[in-house]
């Protein structure tokens, strides 16, 4: 039996609580609801395409970049109030500028349309060996058709709305809710497939390859900048090929 003078010592044991588990299902919850908002309606609009049920072309007139547009913005700026009610910013997402970047940026790009040959390649092949046909997918000029001059700030926007929200965002929420950083590239690189079904099974099948090369380079570095750079440098070409 211990002395009555023995210093009794306190061994504080951290027990799971309500709040932990509270916090994290609202995590989740906040996941959701920024890719619901942010991907719902262009994932609707594409698989629509997909399916025939519209005129077989994106309609881009000035008012629909402008919607395009006001959507990609309210996303950015529920993402920035999303991430603020853990006192986190963009910058912890990994988003920061410097010459340094930019070069990373062009290399990445690079890299990603090497990388989208390869896909080419491999799934004309498939696609030729299935169906004995060369022609597969949709290109960029039949399925955007002639732009506006909204199409300049929308590219601008664009590639900060996907690769902040479906990379960044969704990846360092998948990452740390899970601890899968393969289960996050996954689903990042699923996400974004899936509002690009508009080019049709072989075209999302090919945006595969570059998207991965993304994402797995967010996955390794946590620096979301050159990604954001690579993917605007491939917006503009796409649009500069529609003038």
């Amino acid at each position: 039996m211990p002395d009555q003078n023995d210093d009794v010592v306190l061994v504080a044991v951290e027990l799971p609580c309500a709040e932990t588990t509270e916090s994290r299902g609202m995590r989740w919850f906040e996941l959701c609801l920024v890719l619901a908002i942010s991907f719902g309606f262009f994932e609707y609009s594409s698989f629509q395409l997909l399916i025939g049920n519209s005129t077989g072309s994106i309609s881009v007139q000035n008012s629909n970049w402008s919607i395009g547009l006001f959507q990609e913005i309210t996303s950015l700026l529920l993402l920035v109030y999303v991430l603020s009610r853990r006192k986190l910013r963009l910058t912890d997402m990994g988003l920061r500028w410097s010459i340094r970047e930019l070069f990373r940026g062009i290399g990445l790009f690079v890299g990603s349309y090497c990388a989208y040959f390869l896909g080419y390649l491999v799934i004309h092949a498939i696609h030729r060996a299935i169906f004995g046909a060369a022609q597969i997918g949709t290109s960029t000029g039949s399925s955007w058709g002639h732009i506006g001059y909204l199409a300049i700030p929308f590219v601008l926007v664009n590639p900060v709305f996907e690769e902040m929200i479906v990379r960044a965002y969704l990846m360092t929420e998948i990452r740390e809710l899970t601890g899968s950083e393969t289960l996050a590239v996954v689903l990042s690189v699923g996400v974004q497939v899936s509002y690009h079904l508009y080019y049709g099974w072989q075209g999302a099948l090919m945006l595969i390859f570059p998207f991965l090369v993304f994402a797995v380079y967010y996955a390794r570095t946590r620096n979301a900048t050159p990604v954001l750079l690579a993917h605007g440098i491939t917006d503009a070409i796409s649009i500069l090929r529609l003038f």
